[in-house]
């Protein structure tokens, strides 16, 4: 990205970050994945990312005021979901309660190690252009 510099516009940069995380290998983009907290872990989150806590935080509002069943779901939905796939659950959580997260983690956990870790990387450009909007 920094190669790629200046870009003139958002839109422009917006497309070159597109277009650098699909160019990345599959070890790339489970890297990234492994510097997100899990969905509603809210400790966590402002204890091994203190320098994005602030954006996740704000990214997973929906999780605030959620009931302790939802959360207690979202946490044994994100066990299952790593075990099966070996990452963690990443969704673009802006905008989203916390049962509609659970909704998509559980229905994501019926797709094939392949088509979730397409989908997760999706979520991830979702994320990306999202942070990338807000200090643009």
């Amino acid at each position: 990205m920094l190669r790629r510099r200046p870009f003139g516009s958002n839109e422009t940069l917006m497309a070159a970050a597109r277009e650098s995380w699909e160019d990345l290998t599959q070890t790339d983009w489970l890297e990234a994945f492994s510097h997100h907290p899990r969905i509603g872990d809210r400790a966590s989150l402002a204890r091994r990312f203190p320098d994005t806590a602030h954006l996740s935080s704000r990214e997973q509002s929906g999780v605030n005021g959620a009931s302790g069943d939802v959360l207690d779901a979202l946490t044994d939905g994100n066990r299952a979901y790593q075990d099966k796939f070996g990452f963690i659950f990443i969704v673009c959580a802006s905008g989203r309660s916390a049962a509609e997260m659970l909704e998509i983690l559980h229905s994501r956990l019926t797709n094939s190690p392949a088509a979730e870790l397409k989908a997760a990387a999706d979520e991830q450009a979702k994320i990306t252009a999202l942070r990338l909007a807000s200090i643009g």
